[in-house]
C-alpha cells in the first residue's frame, strides 16, 4: 500500500495510520473498562480509564511496536474479577469485548473502504487520498489488532478468555503465566504472527468485502 508514494501521499498515509491506530487501541480498552463496568467491576471507571482519552490507555512500547512492526499493545485496563456479579461470565464479557470491538469497526471500515476507496483516489485531492487511506487502515488495523488479541498467549485477550474455562491449576494456565510472555516475544521476532494473520485475514477479507458486495 505504501509503495512509490510521492511525499504528501506518505505524509497522508501515515497521519491516517496514527489516527485509525489510536482509534483502534482506545476503542479496545474502553471496551474492556465499559464491559466491565455494567458487570459490576468498578476499578477501571474509578482510575479514570472508562475513557476515549488516548492519554489514559497508550503504552509507549506498545505504541512504537505498532507503528515500526504493525501490531502492538494498549496499557490493560485494570479489572478486578471478585467483583463481577457473575464471576466467570464477567471474565468472558471482557475479555472478548475488546476483540468484538475491532472485528466491529473492522467490518464498518470495510463498507466504507469497499464503496468509496477506488472514487477517492481517482482523484488528485491529498485530502481526499487521506480519506481513502484511513478507510482502507480502518479494516486493516482493526483485523490486525483483533487477531493479535484473539492469540491464546499471556497476556492476551484470546488466553484470559480460555483461562475463564479451566480450573486455576490447569498445566496450559501454569506454563502460560510463567512463559507468556517470552513465548509473545518469540512470536513477535520471528514474524509467525505474520503468517498467522495473512491466512486470517484472506478469510475475512473475503467475508467482509464478499457481504458488501451483495449491495
Amino acid at each position: 500500500m505504501t509503495t512509490s508514494l510521492s511525499g504528501y501521499e506518505m505524509l497522508a498515509f501515515i497521519v491516517a495510520y496514527i489516527l485509525i491506530m489510536l482509534i483502534a487501541l482506545v476503542l479496545h480498552e474502553f471496551a474492556h473498562s465499559f464491559v466491565a463496568f455494567k458487570c459490576g467491576d468498578y476499578t477501571a471507571k474509578n482510575l479514570g480509564k472508562m475513557t476515549f482519552n488516548p492519554l489514559a490507555h497508550i503504552d509507549i512500547f506498545g505504541l512504537l511496536s505498532f507503528l515500526f512492526i504493525g501490531f502492538g499493545w494498549a496499557n490493560p485496563v485494570p479489572i478486578n474479577s471478585f467483583n463481577f456479579r457473575n464471576y466467570k461470565l464477567g471474565q468472558r464479557l471482557v475479555s472478548i469485548s475488546g476483540i468484538i470491538t475491532n472485528l466491529i469497526l473492522a467490518f464498518i471500515f470495510s463498507g466504507f473502504a469497499f464503496f468509496f476507496t477506488d472514487s477517492l483516489f481517482e482523484t488528485n485531492n491529498a485530502m481526499l487520498h487521506f480519506l481513502g487511506y484511513f478507510l482502507q487502515l480502518g479494516f486493516y488495523v482493526n483485523i490486525s489488532y483483533a487477531i493479535f488479541n484473539m492469540l491464546p498467549i499471556y497476556p492476551l485477550d484470546g488466553f484470559n478468555f480460555i483461562k475463564s474455562f479451566l480450573k486455576p491449576n490447569n498445566k496450559f494456565i501454569t506454563f502460560m503465566e510463567k512463559y507468556g510472555t517470552l513465548i509473545l516475544i518469540l512470536f513477535i521476532i520471528t514474524s509467525a504472527f505474520d503468517y498467522l494473520y495473512s491466512y486470517f485475514l484472506l478469510g475475512i477479507e473475503y467475508v467482509f468485502f464478499g457481504f458488501w458486495g451483495l449491495f
